[in-house]
């Protein structure tokens, strides 16, 4: 008997326009655009955000003045989402090398070669997976189902597109006011250090005198964390902040208390030397651990999903009579899967300086790419891409390949190089694996082909691999990858481990602890330690703002449930936010991009140089202008969609 949700919400008979240029450029387009915005929030706040929901706005409303039927939509929604899902995998990694030490600034060409041999990858390992996941594996799909409810009801006339450009316009310009590398009047947090006091304390036969500290931060004044925090919810964010808590105002301060000789030098810089020193690679010392923790929760669904799609390979080739079934076939598949293991070969010996080494990883590569890629396939249909635990996967990667570089003696920077490069392949794969095989759900769901959705993934890729090392290059330049504007987390985390197991330069008390520090919150059942140890890893004014995002959230959820809204009242309403934050995401995080591209061209631009002049108005930047955000932000998100709420009552009624 077939399920009501495989009728496709596009007959069958259909012969509508699908995979056509204006859907393929508007796609693309978007790819580059969304993919320079999460680039950006990703290195800043340690989390991505899917794509799909503002792509899937931004299609219907730009294809709607030329008649673009919803399977166009579907394409270009489809295409657009791979830049956010590769750029994913960069910033986790691509990074890390110059944390590492293995380059002193952003490769274009060698970064450019792991976002497409690692994307292309990606996408064919999903062409032989799909029929197993999307069709035949009962999986809820829980993103997959809203993006494709909200395009269904786009067809109405009332996509949403507004509310996205109108809050990435209000973000870009905030961003203006308040990057230092613009207008910049408005401060983005405020902080001071405050004295504990002193205390003297007898040991043995001494007396000696310990005096403490803390370093305090107000939120961020930053749209784009809060959309952020928005987004992934109350639960998620205060998460988060736990650990922004435990770091900043629990192990900074006993760290400098402990320490006597510093007793005449408590100060904000000290703080942050200790954080920068000792907590966070405390907290990558815990990430480690998290991250194996989470990969051995999801064992059972991970083994299946993986048996399931081993089970399945070729299965793409027994393709159904119907558009809705027909994959590009299991031939070119293998071919291409072929010809990007061969490019990897020459990436990893260009690396290591070693075909044997290069061999190995690319076997390595190989083999854990399809595994993970089919990981982060299943993942997405049982918790949605936001929730795609990729650094986990990806670090167990890094792990196996680094113990191989070690045993076969490739323990310089040419052997930390090539174990960050399978990472770097490997995360770029799994991450669009999973954004794939939610796209090709909701194609499912609307009625799309297969095989035209996976060649617009493939145009996506190439022409985003391309583009996508320029904004990393930028904002390394200009905000500096690892610092307190762009702390990068995950990539962080890679870098400390490569050096640690090849290189053989570690901090490891400080990881050891943090690794017990995990132990220790896994046996009290703590939510979530990774999320834990990304808020010790990030500054406390990003975290703070990701948590006023959720308490924001939490509000709306407080006032819908107190005016006793039904389901599809709370849907519609929290979509609406949900739609505002992306806004507000994507247009900070643009605009940060494009001022960074300024700095970088004003010595080679007049017209750059000139804009920088300008912009220069010589006024000391003030914390308490940045208030008005916050007033501002609880006002679109929580008061607007209430009052569409009751709108649609009164209309109803």
């Amino acid at each position: 008997m077939e399920k009501k949700s495989d009728v496709p919400y596009v007959p069958l008979t259909s012969n509508m326009a699908e995979l056509t240029f204006k859907a393929v450029f508007l796609g693309i387009l978007m790819a580059v655009v969304l993919g320079a915005a999460n680039a950006y929030l990703g290195m800043k706040a340690g989390l991505t955000v899917a794509a799909t929901f503002p792509a899937a706005v931004v299609a219907m409303a730009a294809l709607r003045p030329f008649k673009g039927t919803i399977l166009e939509e579907n394409i270009a929604r489809t295409t657009a989402s791979v830049g956010e899902a590769l750029v994913a995998g960069a910033i986790f990694t691509i990074p890390a090398f110059v944390i590492a030490g293995a380059w002193e600034e952003i490769h274009y060409w060698e970064s450019t070669a792991i976002m497409l041999i690692g994307g292309i990858l990606g996408v064919f390992f999903i062409i032989i997976l799909r029929r197993t996941l999307v069709v035949e594996a009962d999986l809820p799909f829980p993103e997959s189902v809203a993006a494709a409810e909200i395009v269904k009801a786009g067809q109405g006339g009332q996509s949403g597109a507004s509310w996205v450009f109108g809050a990435m316009g209000m973000a870009g310009l905030w961003e203006l006011f308040k990057n230092s590398n613009g207008v910049h009047i408005i401060a983005d947090s405020a902080s001071r250090f405050v004295s504990l006091g002193r205390s003297t304390i007898q040991i043995g036969q001494d007396q000696i005198a310990y005096s403490g500290g803390m370093h305090l931060a107000a939120p961020a004044v930053s749209p784009a964390l809060m959309g952020v925090g928005y987004i992934v919810g109350m639960r998620v964010s205060s998460i988060l902040f736990s650990g922004a808590l435990l770091g900043w105002l629990a192990l900074v301060p006993l760290a400098m208390f402990l320490n006597p000789a510093w007793s005449d030098s408590l100060s904000t810089e000290l703080a942050i030397d200790v954080w920068l020193r000792q907590i966070r690679p405390l907290a990558v010392g815990t990430m480690i651990v998290a991250a194996f923790y989470t990969l051995y929760n999801l064992r059972t669904s991970l083994i299946e999903g993986i048996r399931k799609a081993i089970g399945n390979v070729g299965a793409s080739d027994a393709a159904g009579a119907n558009r809705t079934d027909v994959d590009i076939d299991f031939k070119k598949t293998a071919i291409g899967i072929g010809g990007a293991s061969i490019a990897t070969f020459f990436l990893y010996d260009y690396f290591a300086d070693s075909i044997a080494g290069a061999l190995l990883l690319t076997v390595v590569m190989v083999i854990l790419g399809f595994l993970f890629a089919a990981v982060a396939g299943y993942l997405v249909g049982l918790i949605g891409s936001s929730n795609n635990p990729i650094s986990g996967l990806t670090l167990s990667a890094l792990l196996i390949s680094a113990v191989l570089m070690v045993a076969i003696g490739l323990t310089d920077v040419k052997g930390v190089a090539a174990v960050l490069g399978v990472a770097g392949v490997v995360c770029c794969a799994a991450g669009i694996a999973g954004d794939m095989m939610q796209d090709l759900k909701v194609g499912h769901i609307l009625g799309g082909s297969p095989w035209k959705m996976e060649v617009g993934e493939i145009l996506g890729v190439i022409v985003a691999a391309f583009v996508l090392a320029w904004p990393l290059m930028a904002l390394h330049e200009v905000y500096v990858i690892g610092s307190a504007a762009l702390p990068a987390p995950q990539a962080g985390l890679m870098a400390l481990m490569a050096n640690g197991i090849v290189g053989g330069d570690m901090a490891w008390p400080l990881v050891i602890v943090g690794m017990f520090l995990a132990i220790g919150l896994i046996l009290i059942k703590a939510p979530s330690p990774m999320l834990i140890a990304v808020g010790m890893y990030l500054p406390f004014e990003s975290t703070a703002a990701i948590f006023v995002g959720g308490l924001i959230r939490a509000g709306l959820d407080r006032l819908l449930d107190k005016n006793d809204a039904s389901e599809d009242e709370k849907t519609s309403a929290v979509n609406m936010g949900t739609l505002l934050s992306s806004g507000f995401i994507a247009g900070e995080s643009l605009t940060a991009v494009v001022l960074a591209f300024i700095v970088l061209g004003a010595d080679l631009f007049p017209v750059f140089g000139g804009l920088q002049r300008i912009m220069n108005v010589g006024v000391t930047p003030s914390y308490l202008l940045g208030l008005i955000a916050y007033p501002a932000l609880a006002y679109l998100l929580i008061w607007m969609p209430l009052q569409k709420m009751r709108e649609a009552r009164a209309g109803g009624s």
